[in-house]
């Protein structure tokens, strides 16, 4: 048998801080223990003073550009870059090339995956407006949801045939993800600042272009039609304040059918930060402004919004450097969430407890993941140890995205991730990997 014990952690799971040592065998979590007295015996010990212990993180919202756009970044770099930031578990977009729209193409993701993820793994399925038949093969133990485009996407994803939204809503096996902004007001938007600033238009018009107006009209339909089909809905990337309208914190997640997540980015950056950042914070939906980041902060607190994310979609400083146009939405994150949101908590915006929650147990719960997201006797061993006063800043030389660049390139974070292990296994250990195993397809229960 193979043991490692983390030892003396301030361990961070379901709403506690406790004091304590967690005994991990064969890639599970055999013992908790509380009691400093108990010895501990096994065949590695990590020193755990000092350091809070997380669930790692569970992301439900990653495009790591494999297969076809791999001159962004891969299966292989973002899950190394992810491991480093503590993220264990990742669930990735099925806007490649080819586009993951049949069953045959999802099954190649996970065959890459099962080769050169070094994090736990599930892919969407993409839908379509004439590939309900493959929506109709989805294995729920296999597949963490179908991802629908309801506004602006490439190729033939944005799903704008009513009679096709209406058939995948109410036949879909799993739940439905969706992006949600409104076509035809994008459209409009961008004629209008085209007139006004031909091909030079400032990227601070990003949020007028894909404006409040575009969100809430596109995910407004999206939870009518959710309930009109009694369809576990789950609104990505949300941006605006009129969105939280749509959504309740009236029953507890398990018994949720239409949930939100939140975005990091959309928590970090307001419209402020665009003279300064400019085409780094591009992302579709837009940041906004301050009062619709204060609005999410507080839903995020209240529990109108269920999860942290963070869409993570590299490109290359050659395309995100061209004019406003030509420059792609989406940028690198899955490094730096997780210290992104501990430096929220040191500021007082969130609690600990609460990150936790929202970066590990709930994304857990609301997908329904197989013993994955706490810190519980038999579960998977997924665990991140932190140290909350070690002083770092996000240089290029950090970075480890495959594009080499970050929208956080300069913040200097209070605490850093010294520790990820991943089906029991450490993986990571300041700054060194161990990628002679890979990571485990995620399964899913009851969906």
């Amino acid at each position: 048998m193979s043991t490692i014990a983390i030892q003396n952690a301030t361990i961070i799971n379901e709403g506690k801080h406790t004091l304590g040592s967690v005994i991990i065998t064969n890639g599970y979590i055999e013992r908790i223990i509380t009691n400093s007295d108990t010895p501990i015996d096994a065949e590695r010990i990590i020193d755990g003073s000092g350091k809070f212990l997380l669930p790692g993180v569970i992301d439900d919202q990653v495009h790591f550009r494999e297969p076809g756009l791999t001159h962004k970044g891969n299966i292989y770099t973002e899950s190394k870059a992810a491991i480093a930031g503590g993220v264990t578990s990742f669930m990735e977009m099925p806007n490649t090339n080819p586009q993951t729209t049949t069953i045959d193409a999802l099954e190649k993701k996970h065959l890459i995956a099962r080769e050169t993820s070094l994090a736990n793994y599930s892919f969407y399925l993409g839908a379509t407006n004439d590939n309900i038949d493959e929506i109709l093969k989805i294995n729920p133990r296999s597949v963490c949801g179908l991802k629908v485009f309801m506004g602006s996407s490439t190729g033939n994803m944005l799903v704008d045939n009513p009679s096709s939204l209406e058939q995948i809503f109410k036949a879909s096996p799993v739940l439905i993800a969706t992006h949600c902004e409104d076509e035809q007001t994008i459209v409009r938007n961008t004629n209008e600042y085209s007139q006004k600033y031909g091909s030079k238009i400032p990227f601070s018009c990003h949020p007028l272009i894909r404006s409040a107006e575009a969100c809430y009209l596109s995910s407004s339909l999206a939870v009518s039609m959710a309930k009109k089909f009694d369809t576990r809905l789950h609104l990505l990337h949300l941006s605006t304040a009129k969105e939280m309208e749509l959504l309740s914190n009236a029953l507890p997640l398990s018994e949720k059918k239409i949930t939100g997540e939140v975005c990091v980015h959309h928590l970090w950056f307001n419209d402020k930060d665009y003279d300064k950042l400019g085409w780094r914070i591009k992302w579709n939906p837009a940041v906004k402004t301050s009062i619709d980041q204060k609005a999410l902060q507080e839903a995020l607190r209240n529990n109108l919004l269920d999860v942290v994310a963070t869409d993570h979609a590299p490109h290359t400083l050659a395309e995100k450097s061209k004019l406003y146009k030509n420059c792609p939405s989406g940028g690198p994150l899955v490094q730096h969430s997780l210290v992104a949101m501990l430096e929220m908590v040191s500021k007082g915006i969130f609690t600990l407890e609460m990150v936790v929650d929202k970066m590990c147990h709930s994304p857990a719960e609301l997908f329904r993941i197989e013993k994955r997201g706490f810190i519980r006797e038999g579960y998977f061993a997924d665990l991140v140890l932190v140290d909350p006063n070690s002083k770092w800043k996000v240089t290029p030389e950090n970075i480890l995205y495959k594009c080499r660049w970050s929208p956080l390139e300069g913040e200097i974070f209070g605490a850093e991730v010294t520790h990820t292990l991943v089906n029991g296994r450490v993986v990571y250990d300041n700054g060194v990997f161990d990628e002679s195993v890979k990571g485990s397809a995620l399964e899913f229960y009851q969906q």
